[in-house]
C-alpha cells in the first residue's frame, strides 16, 4: 500500500483516528491506557469546538497530532495558545513531523490573530524541549507552574 501522509484540521469525524493516538500520548506521560475514554474526550473537545487539532493522516490512520484550546492572556490583553497536546507514533519519529505540526499550529496563530502559544513538557523530556528550542520558543525562567487536584467528596 503506497504512503498518502497528509496534514488535515481535525473535525468530529477524526476522532475515533485521533483518539488512538491521543491514548499513546497519555501513555507517554504514564497515564493508564483508554482509548475509547480518548476518543470520547476528543469528540467532546471537537463538539463543542473547544480545541483545534491538527494531524498526519496516513492512509486513514492518525500518525500524529497537535491539540490547541485558545484562551486569553490578561497580561498581554490578548487571545492565547495553549499548545497542550504534541505527540507522534513512535514508527514516524526524525522524520519531521512534530516540526511541522508545530509549524501548523503557529500559522494557526498567524491566522487568527493569536499573540503567543505557550506551552510545557516534562523535564526529562529533552527531545522535545530541544525541537521547543530550535524553533524559537524560549524557557520561562520568571513563573513557576503549580496544579491543585480537585476531588469531588
Amino acid at each position: 500500500m503506497t504512503e498518502q501522509i497528509v496534514l488535515k484540521k481535525a473535525n468530529t469525524k477524526d476522532a475515533e483516528k485521533i483518539g488512538e493516538v491521543f491514548d499513546l500520548y497519555r501513555q507517554f506521560y504514564k497515564k493508564e491506557s483508554d482509548v475509547e475514554i480518548c476518543k470520547k474526550y476528543i469528540k467532546e473537545r471537537l463538539d463543542n469546538n473547544e480545541a483545534d487539532i491538527f494531524f498526519f493522516e496516513n492512509n486513514n490512520e492518525c500518525i500524529g497530532l497537535v491539540q490547541l484550546y485558545t484562551t486569553f492572556d490578561s497580561l498581554e490583553l490578548s487571545k492565547k495558545i495553549v499548545l497542550y497536546d504534541l505527540y507522534v507514533r513512535s514508527e514516524y519519529r526524525t522524520q519531521g513531523f512534530g516540526k511541522k505540526l508545530m509549524s501548523a499550529a503557529l500559522e494557526f496563530a498567524k491566522t487568527n490573530n493569536i499573540s503567543g502559544i505557550e506551552l510545557s513538557t516534562a523535564k526529562n523530556n529533552t527531545t522535545a524541549q530541544s525541537l521547543y528550542e530550535k524553533l524559537g520558543y524560549e524557557r520561562d525562567e520568571d513563573f513557576y507552574n503549580y496544579y491543585l487536584t480537585v476531588t469531588n467528596d
